[in-house]
């Protein structure tokens, strides 16, 4: 067992707010709830929710900026140029930053994290961009956090090695801590075919191990579990899992009409059972489907 201190993630942001709170999300783009009656709120109860929980466990919490959607392309189609979203991004730290500072005397560690999302669909990307392309695309998000308070940014989703490149090659151009996060279809591969493996030391080899770690998302711990190759020296790279509630595939959940919640204590089980694989995995928490109950189930598996 890594005996480093546990930290946690958030629950599934999005599919909280759509299937929950019935907020109306054009492409998954939460950062468009500033603008919003009622959309501040809603963020703050969120991110309050989990410090709390994280403060009530004695663990520590990673909360994200919703900027997942948040770069030129996404913000375009919501009508955001790029000053405006720059001003997005700075007021969306604050927010987060708020929430910390309200719940620094409970004493739970949080970090602050920028996220960054993929250019295009995160399952099956219509374009792939080269990694020069990858990094002049992201730098100018990256650029944005990098002078914001953010403790670390975390690129998330992401389907193909060249984008997770080009994010770190400019993160690292700026000195910006990152974490990389790639998502697996359900035989633990790559939407573009590649091995997490080979994807992780690919990166590594480029950016002389620059990136602070990697992590999966937006996959059920089954899906994952066939990327944990035994005795590969890779994985103590890996530290972190935000999982789906659903055990369906990515077609399958592009495909559905209604959420899949999963099952809570499954998840919780599925995740904590990884560990015997996965010694290093110490960051935990939700993706799609899941919101503060799984999170809540998956801390208690764990320390159990």
């Amino acid at each position: 067992m890594d005996p480093a201190p546990l930290l946690l993630t958030e629950g599934g942001l999005e599919t909280w707010l759509v299937y929950h709170e019935g907020v109306d999300l054009p492409y998954f783009a939460a950062f468009d709830l500033l603008r919003r009656p009622g959309g501040r709120e809603l963020l703050e109860r969120h991110y309050r929710s989990y410090a709390d929980l994280a403060a009530r466990e004695g663990v520590g919490v990673i909360l994200e900026t919703a900027t997942w959607r948040a770069s030129a392309d996404w913000g375009s189609r919501l009508g955001y140029d790029a000053r405006r979203l720059e001003a997005l991004h700075h007021e969306l730290v604050d927010l987060v930053t708020g929430v910390r500072a309200a719940a620094a005397a409970k004493q739970a560690p949080i970090l602050v994290a920028g996220s960054v999302g993929p250019r295009a669909d995160a399952y099956a990307p219509a374009v792939r961009m080269t990694i020069d392309e990858a990094a002049a695309y992201h730098g100018a998000q990256l650029a944005t956090f990098a002078a914001t308070p953010v403790d670390l940014v975390v690129a998330s989703t992401l389907g193909y090695v060249e984008e997770a490149l080009g994010v770190a090659l400019a993160a690292g151009s700026l000195s910006v801590p990152l974490v990389l996060s790639f998502t697996v279809e359900t035989d633990g591969r790559l939407p573009s075919g590649q091995r997490v493996g080979e994807a992780i030391e690919q990166v590594d080899a480029a950016t002389g191990a620059r990136v602070a770690y990697f992590m999966i998302n937006c996959a059920h711990p089954s899906h994952v579990a066939p990327a944990l190759e035994p005795g590969a020296g890779w994985k103590r790279r890996l530290c972190g899992l935000r999982a789906n509630a659903s055990t369906q595939s990515h077609a399958e959940l592009d495909a559905a009409t209604a959420l899949d919640e999963g099952d809570a204590d499954d998840l919780a089980a599925s995740i904590v059972a990884l560990r015997a694989a996965w010694p290093t995995l110490r960051v935990v928490g939700g993706c799609c489907g899941t919101d503060r109950r799984h999170v809540e189930r998956i801390v208690r598996a764990w320390v159990s």
